[in-house]
């Protein structure tokens, strides 16, 4: 029997992220394995301790699904599917956060966290990676 050896090729910090991307590399026919995604989904805060999801790929198909990966996006898109630009540096590398910056979203975060759940109000913000800016 062949043996065959798994190779990590990406980190998520959400089983949902992972999924998407596995669910992308096995369309074009890649095997892949998702490892930690049980722990993650059960303890959320758990997830940088154990090195996020860790998606692998067969050793054969490594360079190809870096590829395919390679050509999706990280950075957010606008609705016409174009990079979203920072208003202070024009900047392309935006990336989606989340922010705690008023009163309503640290207080939900405090009650979450005292409570041991999942925060149920945040806000989400675009933060420029190359000026560090933050804008909605």
């Amino acid at each position: 029997m062949e043996k065959s050896v798994f190779k990590l090729i990406r980190r998520y910090q959400y089983s949902s992220e992972a999924i998407i991307f596995k669910g992308k590399l096995e369309s074009e026919g890649i095997s892949v394995f998702i490892r930690d995604n049980n722990t993650v989904d059960t303890y959320p805060l758990y997830s940088n301790a154990v090195g996020g999801v860790k998606l692998f790929v067969k050793n054969d198909d490594f360079i190809k699904a870096s590829e395919i990966l390679s050509q999706v996006s990280e950075y957010s898109l606008d609705e016409k599917n174009q990079l979203v630009n920072c208003p202070k540096c024009n900047g392309k590398q935006i990336k989606m956060t989340t922010s705690i910056k008023d009163i309503k979203t640290l207080i939900a975060f405090i009650f979450s966290m005292l409570f041991v759940l999942m925060p149920f109000y945040f806000k989400h913000t675009y933060r420029c990676n190359t000026c560090s800016f933050e804008f909605k």
